[in-house]
């Protein structure tokens, strides 16, 4: 609870002196490599160059483990000309901070949830749209990794933001954990749920009766533990390692919403990679869509023990297929919401996904 409890001052000014700091070394590294190009070729191959990686979790998360085999691919197929580091949540302040930075090209690489992103590119919404994905988590995988629509509605989007989309991928189902029972939408009556800042989020949950509260995901342990929110919705393995479990008496799976993350890049530095560093890029970034579905399967599983374990009195529930009807018909204005927010395009994009998913209204 330690690292949780600290001085929302402390962490942040570390965060800010971390990125200064980064920001600093990117111009002396551009300085540096201007006068090394001055110098003899065998005294400057020496020194690999650095690639900086931001997470959106703490270590040991499901972001970390993906950063650690990605670092590791990385660094093998490069033979050391690439030395990949890593930078775990609260090293560079908050997700929209991480976001800020990869555009700038502070960071070259980093993690971004598509509710984090939606607050920047209204298109990438789409992922908060309710009930959008299916239930066949292969099916889920192979569609986010490869989709044509997707990556061409998204990845211009993200491009006119100095952004590149690199990559999709599902964290697991969001689960809801709250202080009362909620098993239709009358029940989210006078009920305070922290979300996601992404508008239509917020939207969504108030459809469904509650009020909506957006806050750091720093802060969600304390707003819970002082009754500031009364439930919050998040993977199974965050609800474990932040330990919201230990101040919520229900985990319900509504079948809502999968947590889908991307991985981006600084545009302007990818188009500059050499070609054998772009190919290494691309095939490891391919690699690991296997690697990582399987990984976010058993970390959630092994993480939900734990929870079973260190709280066995937790009570779990998943909504019957009446209860998530019930659900998805109070929030279908979202998808109208969307639609009017990101026109053609957003349509074209939210039409594909329902036809590949096969969830359409």
């Amino acid at each position: 609870m330690e690292k949780k409890q600290r001085s929302r001052r402390g962490r942040f000014s570390l965060s800010t002196l971390t990125s200064l700091l980064l920001v600093i070394a990117s111009y002396f590294t551009s300085t540096t490599v201007l006068f090394a190009s001055t110098l003899p070729k065998h005294d400057v191959e020496k020194e690999p160059t650095t690639w900086r990686f931001g997470l959106e979790e703490i270590e040991g998360s499901l972001q970390h483990i993906y950063a650690k085999a990605f670092k590791k691919r990385i660094e093998e197929k490069t033979q050391g000309a690439i030395d990949v580091d890593i930078y775990s949540y609260g090293t560079l302040g908050e997700s929209e901070d991480l976001t800020n930075l990869t555009a700038q090209g502070t960071v070259q690489l980093a993690h971004a949830s598509t509710g984090i992103l939606g607050k920047r590119i209204p298109e990438m919404q789409v992922f908060t749209l309710p009930y959008l994905l299916s239930h066949d988590g292969q099916r889920n995988k192979r569609i986010l990794s490869s989709n044509s629509t997707l990556y061409g509605v998204l990845g211009n989007a993200l491009i006119d933001q100095n952004l590149r989309l690199l990559t999709l991928y599902s964290e697991g189902d969001m689960v809801w954990t709250t202080n009362e029972l909620i098993r239709h939408p009358r029940d989210f009556d006078a009920f305070k749920m922290r979300v996601m800042s992404a508008p239509l989020n917020i939207d969504t949950f108030r459809l469904y009766g509650a009020d909506p509260v957006s806050l750091p995901y720093s802060e969600i342990y304390s707003a819970l533990q002082s009754y500031r929110v009364d439930g919050q919705s998040n993977p199974i393995f965050a609800i474990e390692e932040m330990r919201f479990y230990e101040v919520t008496d229900y985990m319900i799976w509504s079948g809502q919403q999968k947590f889908i993350t991307s991985i981006i890049a600084n545009q302007a530095w990818y188009l500059r990679l050499p070609a054998d560093q772009k190919k290494a890029l691309r095939s490891t970034i391919t690699e690991m869509t296997d690697i990582i579905h399987e990984r976010q399967e058993a970390l959630n599983h092994s993480q939900l023990n734990t929870i079973k374990r260190e709280k066995p009195d937790m009570v779990m529930l998943t909504l019957n297929s009446q209860q998530k009807r019930a659900f998805k018909q109070r929030a279908k204005p979202v998808r109208e919401k969307y639609i009017e927010m990101t026109g053609k395009q957003g349509k074209r994009l939210l039409e594909a996904l329902e036809k590949a998913f096969d969830t359409g209204p």
